[in-house]
């Protein structure tokens, strides 16, 4: 462990692990609860298009990939609180056109040769000095979002009629949480890659979902869950030389299936 932290890449890799770690503890907790785990795919698919934008007219990776996701997530939400009926086509859509505009513009990228697997499998050892600044600033925002309205995502994320009924902005708070999320889930693509994504926002969560009796209970035990992983997972990846995203998320699975045996084997059942 100290041999591996004597390396900057490797010193950014774990500070940018345990900030998004938290990050994903938070909105991965919204995610689960609030039952957008496919809402939260499509978009996490999607950002591949402001990835493509970003690479072509050479703009930082984190703007294309998030002005991008943030667009999309108001698209989806907007479908999903008005057409319910047409969503799941909806996200077929998205999802497919966002993957093709961002392939298709890297493609058409003078003199760019990138590494597609970078971003599907993730990069976490590439991280810099200024990505761990945006990490940063956007754990400190959706910290404060999430404290000021606590209350009002609680209400929302469990029961929407009686939200309606308080006089709570439902559609607003949907709205809201779906896009914390995509942003959260364009600074987790770092570290996992898309395809792996999904697996970080809720690995973690479903375990703290028994382990917890509040939202904000759920949200502390998974972003620290997701913190062990991650750091095991980097430290597998660098003692074996395997893909650090691929890693963790075998680091969670391991954890989830070894959890869900002794809940089995104890006769648990929340």
């Amino acid at each position: 462990m100290l041999e591996m932290l004597s390396f900057d890449f490797m010193q950014n890799a774990l500070i940018a692990g345990v900030l998004i770690s938290i990050i994903s503890g938070i909105i991965g907790s919204l995610i689960v609860v609030n039952r957008m785990v496919f809402l939260a795919g499509g978009i996490a698919h999607t950002s591949y298009g402001g990835i493509g934008i970003a690479v072509y007219f050479g703009l930082p990776i984190f703007l294309g990939a998030s002005v991008f996701s943030v667009f999309a997530a108001l698209l989806i939400s907007y479908i999903a609180l008005k057409k319910q009926e047409s969503i799941d086509t909806f996200i077929g859509l998205v999802w497919a056109t966002g993957m093709a505009i961002g392939i298709i513009l890297i493609d058409l990228t003078p003199g760019y040769n990138v590494d597609l697997m970078s971003y599907l499998f993730g990069s976490i050892l590439a991280v810099s000095n200024e990505d761990i600044q945006y990490i940063s600033v956007l754990l400190f925002i959706i910290i404060a979002i999430v404290s000021i309205y606590y209350k009002n995502i609680l209400s929302v994320s469990y029961d929407k009629e009686y939200s309606q009924l308080r006089g709570i902005n439902v559609n607003f708070f949907y709205t809201l949480i779906l896009v914390l999320s995509s942003l959260a889930i364009v600074v987790a693509i770092k570290i996992v890659g898309l395809i792996l994504v999904i697996a970080l926002l809720t690995i973690p969560i479903y375990m703290a979902q028994d382990l917890s009796n509040s939202l904000k209970s759920m949200m502390i035990i998974a972003s620290f869950l997701s913190i062990v992983f991650t750091i095991i997972g980097l430290m597998l990846s660098y003692s074996f030389d395997l893909t650090s995203g691929a890693s963790i998320i075998i680091v969670s699975a391991i954890s989830l299936l070894i959890f869900t045996s002794i809940k089995a084997l104890l006769g648990y059942n929340k």
